[in-house]
């Protein structure tokens, strides 16, 4: 399938072939819920979202996972070298380093704004220092690095049916809606990193302090108090993601399954947390896989639907039954079978 992917897209230099399947490698290991959603787009569209992912993951990475003990100033040497890395790579077109090479292969291809990847690593340094964010405006400014960027990065990769400047606010939001869902989810864990993405003055509203969550993270016992501050933290989630959906139908019809299903998985997130009763200092809520099987089973019946549409034409329908295959094929079983859909 990788292969496949890389000659739809008329990537041919080994090097760089080589670079590609690296960063799908790290997204298929490391977002799964990003990495099934990608299956649902054109073939050759994928080793562009590999490449954004993969550096993305990279980065985070960084931040995030190096061995226990290793202080700030290590992380910001590593980012530092990776963002030169990166400038250097997004001049010449290419680089030595792997991820690099087909982040740069992806930005030229596609017209990426460079300004898009300098603002997410100064949102990926920002976490070296800032442990807690006093309103939602202080996280939103933020998000626009570690989020938003993500959205307008990929946006030329799906294309759009109007100018890209009308669309640029949606993929900003939903690249916000996708983060806030992994906010919620990661409670405990960021706290264990030293860090709370919740506002300040959000849980300052339910009488809930730093102190508190530390109390609950460290007892498992719950509180009331935060689990209605999460409730209005998941509150304002949805509205973002309310916000963010009317640009669906402003991405090229072939790219809409893609983000729809991705859409639907990550909102999903905050319908498990919900059912978990909000425990996510004690445990990680999990989209179940059957959940997961069956919403990429409908994404398929929408991407066989987008490609009947574009064979007839404009001024043509489809048969009606285009978009409502038997019931046994939106089977969970249905959708693990289907050439190219990992669930």
């Amino acid at each position: 399938m990788t292969d496949r992917e890389l000659d739809a897209a008329g990537i041919t230099d080994p090097a760089l072939r080589a670079a590609y399947r690296r960063c799908r490698d790290l997204n298929a290991r490391h977002g799964r819920t990003y990495f099934l959603a990608t299956r649902l787009l054109p073939v050759e569209r994928r080793p562009a979202v590999h490449a954004l992912y993969g550096f993305a993951r990279w980065a985070d990475d960084i931040v995030d996972s190096l061995a226990p003990g290793v202080g700030a100033d290590v992380r910001a040497r590593a980012l530092a070298r990776l963002q030169e890395e990166m400038e250097q790579g997004l001049r010449r077109g290419g680089s030595a380093e792997p991820v690099v090479h087909a982040l740069a292969d992806t930005a030229r291809r596609y017209a990426i704004d460079h300004a898009h990847f300098r603002d997410f690593m100064t949102a990926m340094r920002s976490d070296l220092t800032v442990t807690a964010y006093p309103t939602y405006a202080a996280l939103s400014a933020y998000m626009h690095g570690s989020a938003a960027v993500i959205g307008l990065q990929m946006l030329p990769v799906l294309g759009t049916v109007v100018q890209r400047e009308e669309a640029e606010p949606y993929a900003a939001a939903l690249g916000v809606a996708f983060q806030l869902s992994n906010f919620l989810r990661d409670v405990g864990e960021d706290l264990d990193r030293g860090r709370v993405y919740l506002p300040a003055d959000l849980l300052a509203g339910h009488r809930v302090d730093r102190e508190l969550l530390a109390w609950s993270r460290a007892t498992g016992r719950p509180d009331r108090r935060i689990t209605a501050a999460l409730r209005e933290f998941e509150a304002l989630t949805r509205g973002v993601y309310r916000a963010a959906m009317p640009g669906v139908e402003l991405l090229e019809p072939v790219a809409r399954p893609c983000i729809r299903t991705a859409a639907v998985l990550y909102g999903g997130i905050l319908d498990t947390v919900a059912r978990d009763r909000w425990a996510v200092l004690h445990r990680r809520s999990a989209v179940p896989r059957r959940r997961r099987a069956v919403v990429a089973a409908d994404g398929l019946v929408r991407v066989a639907a987008a490609r009947l549409r574009a064979r007839i034409g404009p001024g043509h329908r489809p048969p009606a039954h285009a978009d409502a295959l038997p019931a046994a094929a939106l089977s969970p079983a249905a959708a693990v079978r289907s050439p190219g859909v990992v669930a």
